[in-house]
């Protein structure tokens, strides 16, 4: 692991993506020069980026902003991140009753932060004391049914809307919950990168999201309205009410830890 060294002009820095529908504007800007130079672009689920970027097998990522709990010293990098400022529609907790009549919720194991969040909704906002279960693989969702219900994200989560009477948002019920906006994924790095690049990577992500229509024309029709999703639902923009609504998430994590 490298992480206090600094940067080589020719190294190229590795840099870590959610492999979901929420990132393609970013990751769109990502695949053209001068940025695609400088980087090496690695995708995959949130929880398993999280553990390259602790093991020093990434140098930047996109990871669930929970992990930064795990990281003895670590950036949060540029002006852009994942995030929203009400309901998101792809972390949601689904179910075919309402939340006071579940007795059981499974939770996602593709991601941390949305699991702390769903912990914490449940004791502190919603008030429930259903049994909790850490979902191990897909075959959790098929469990999701009558008193038993369960926290799906991303991508799968848009699939299930339609099937389910009870939808539970948890960006908007964070929202509800503290009047911030909350943010789920933000570009965290174990050691400095260098300004320049920041800067560049900073053009890049702002270029994806300036062309969401040609980001929408690369994805297959009928998941969910992209255009709603991208420029209502998700929120990329790293601003200060932002950057509130995540310290007193990082607050929370540290308090439970």
């Amino acid at each position: 692991m490298h992480k206090n060294k600094g940067f080589s002009v020719e190294e190229k820095i590795r840099v870590g993506i959610i492999n979901y529908l929420n990132t393609r504007p970013l990751l769109y800007g990502l695949q053209f020069p001068p940025i695609t130079e400088k980087i090496e672009l690695i995708e995959d689920v949130p929880a398993k980026l999280a553990e390259l970027l602790i093991n020093g097998q990434i140098d930047v990522g996109l990871v669930p902003v929970a992990i930064t709990q795990k990281l003895s010293h670590y950036s949060i990098n540029g002006n852009y991140c994942i995030g929203a400022i009400g309901d998101v529609a792809s972390v949601c907790v689904f179910s075919q009753v309402p939340l006071e009549k579940v007795e059981k919720i499974y939770l996602d194991y593709q991601s941390r932060s949305s699991v702390a969040l769903c912990r914490w909704l449940i004791k502190n906002h919603w008030k429930i004391t259903p049994e909790i279960v850490d979902a191990r693989n897909e075959s959790y969702l098929e469990e999701i049914k009558g008193t038993t219900a369960g926290l799906v994200i991303g991508d799968r989560a848009l699939q299930q809307r339609p099937r389910f009477e009870y939808i539970y948002d948890l960006a908007g019920e964070w929202k509800q919950a503290t009047g911030l906006p909350f943010v789920f994924a933000a570009w965290v790095s174990t050691r400095k990168l260098p300004d320049a690049f920041i800067t560049e990577f900073d053009k890049a992500n702002a270029y994806g999201l300036a062309h969401l229509d040609e980001v929408i024309a690369k994805i297959p029709e009928g998941i969910y309205d992209l255009k709603k999703y991208y420029s209502q639902d998700l929120s990329y923009t790293l601003d200060e009410e932002k950057r509130k609504g995540l310290a007193l998430f990082l607050k929370i994590l540290s308090d439970i830890s």
